[in-house]
């Protein structure tokens, strides 16, 4: 529905992303891997063309009041005026949008592209040794390794919501358990009327964020009392637990994350 996209991957690869049904995934997941080759190995002068015109043609659209939804007019436009030129750009057609609200998280596993684009967020990452670029960054982009590596199956954004559980064990804590032994995520709320709050030893050392509050903490590990607030990171080791001491009349929020073996 892009002419512009289409015209950077070519008629062939065009047709056979429509021609693949949804009840053929492997011939859907051949097919964008296709397309999407087509589009990084697209030569630089011939997607900056493609990409003026599209840019150019959103912008008329939006001036005379038109929907330009179909196209992610507001979303194209943002990201050029950001990045210009870039390639990247045009990646926005192969991605769902996805607008988290507070509280709420997602899950991407390896080799699935990303692309974060404004808010605050805690993200965790497992051990890795790459990062593979696709667009919107001033960065190298290694065009062969990421049209190699990447997981092509399409799926719902609904699909990588990853739900939080209120702990049994604290009602203050809520669980972010991926589908990877590597880390989990904890949301420690604590409410205004609690003014001494532990922080439970684990098996595992674990990260501590302090989004919210202030408080004083002390430890059996630590030399002397730590003052926390809103940017504070501890490091917690294993079978450590932390007595927090809030000052803060709002409570605190804090997030956690750790590895649950």
């Amino acid at each position: 529905d892009v002419p512009e996209l289409r015209a950077l991957i070519g008629e062939v690869a065009a047709e056979q992303l429509e021609r693949s049904g949804s009840d053929d995934p492997r011939g859907v997941s051949a097919a964008l891997r296709v397309c999407f080759t087509r589009l990084m190995k697209s030569e630089k002068k011939f997607f900056v063309d493609q990409l003026n015109m599209l840019v150019k043609r959103i912008s008329q659209e939006a001036a005379e009041g038109k929907d330009t939804s179909g196209s992610n007019g507001e979303l194209l436009l943002r990201l050029h005026s950001q990045y210009p030129g870039d390639i990247g750009c045009f990646t926005i057609y192969f991605l769902n949008l996805v607008r988290l609200e507070p509280g709420e998280a997602m899950f991407l596993g390896a080799n699935e592209p990303h692309a974060y684009l404004h808010g605050d967020c805690v993200e965790v990452m497992a051990c890795s040794d790459n990062t593979v670029r696709a667009g919107l960054t001033p960065k190298f982009i290694d065009v062969l390794t990421l049209c190699e590596m990447l997981n092509y199956t399409p799926a719902p954004s609904s699909s990588k919501i990853l739900p939080a559980a209120q702990s049994q064990l604290d009602p203050h804590v809520y669980l972010y358990d991926p589908p990877v032994p590597d880390f989990t995520i904890m949301r420690i709320e604590i409410p205004a009327s609690i003014k001494l709050y532990l922080i439970s030893a684990m098996e595992s050392a674990s990260i501590l964020l302090v989004i919210q509050g202030t408080a004083v903490g002390t430890s059996t590990a630590a030399a002397s009392e730590m003052s926390l607030r809103r940017g504070s990171v501890l490091f917690v080791s294993a079978n450590e637990s932390i007595s927090l001491h809030l000052s803060s009349p709002d409570g605190m929020l804090l997030f956690r994350a750790c590895c649950l073996l």
